[in-house]
């Protein structure tokens, strides 16, 4: 896919630009596997809003995708590469040889007519091909991949996505994450070979405050803008520094510069290297 630049008909035109969906099939969704997906903006259960900023935003039919890939050793037929508006990448209708219909996870390079399986044996390293880790050859780049098999994919799933395998060893096969990590992975988890579709995303400028609303995303304010009662960056005649050692978030927390990953987490033992090196 490529991004497409339109002439600066408008202050919110120009400067803008989208990914060409040419390449896309021009279809409705498969109505067996779209549900209706209430949005909550940002509410929890008890209706009291966890996650500030979001809100509105177009309506969305949510599609089921497939994160399992359970349907082992039966050919499917990539009957479609559509759009999807709840997630980055682009999505693969595939139609099976029993006749069932599903979507995965679109790979960069999957074209309409292409044929995928996903196996727990050895296959041939094709794209949108799915096999247990042990299987993949050193050097492949592989996405949509498990943490605990079976489970369905997890790992490296937003658009462009791709980890490097580097070679299995005992029970665990080592992944270099898209951050630059090292982590172990059992070798029986599930990955699908190749790069996760949609690879321009990073690349679009929305050009306009209201191509962010219609993704459901509300205005943020600095809290230098506020008042002392409003936020602790907050005050000051015009515009001032934040008075004080390290920037907080509106809740009074230091927001910067601070680890919030838990101490001694369980998965820590799985990490060979981190992506940022410790400061000395």
């Amino acid at each position: 896919m490529a991004i497409k630049r339109y002439k600066p008909t408008t202050p919110g035109r120009r400067g803008a630009s989208v990914v060409d969906y040419s390449e896309l099939s021009k279809k409705r969704p498969e109505k067996a596997l779209v549900t209706f997906n209430r949005s909550k903006a940002g509410r929890n259960n008890q209706g009291r809003i966890t996650v500030r900023h979001q809100g509105g935003g177009a309506k969305r039919l949510y599609r089921m995708v497939d994160f399992r890939r359970q349907k082992y050793d039966i050919e499917a037929k990539v009957a479609a590469i559509e759009y999807d508006p709840n997630r980055t990448p682009f999505l693969a209708l595939l139609y099976y040889k029993d006749g069932e219909k599903q979507y995965i996870i679109a790979n960069e390079g999957m074209k309409i007519g292409d044929t995928v399986v996903s196996s727990e044996k050895k296959l041939p390293v094709v794209v949108g091909n799915a096999m247990q880790l042990q299987y993949v050859p050193t050097g492949v780049q592989v996405s949509l991949i498990e943490i605990e098999p079976g489970k369905g994919a997890r790992m490296v799933r937003s658009a462009g996505m791709s980890a490097t395998v580097q070679g299995t060893e005992g029970k665990y096969t080592q992944i270099k994450m898209p951050s630059g990590e090292i982590r172990l992975v059992l070798k029986t988890a599930l990955a699908t070979i190749g790069q996760v579709s949609n690879s321009d995303h990073r690349n679009v400028r929305l050009g306009k405050a209201g191509r962010k609303r219609h993704l459901g995303i509300r205005p943020t304010v600095r809290g230098k803008a506020m008042n002392p009662v409003d936020h602790p960056h907050g005050g000051g005649e015009g515009s001032q520094p934040i008075g004080m050692k390290g920037p907080k978030n509106i809740y009074g927390k230091k927001a910067l510069g601070v680890k919030t990953r838990r101490p001694a987490k369980h998965s820590d033992k799985f990490i060979l290297k981190r992506r940022k090196k410790k400061k000395k």
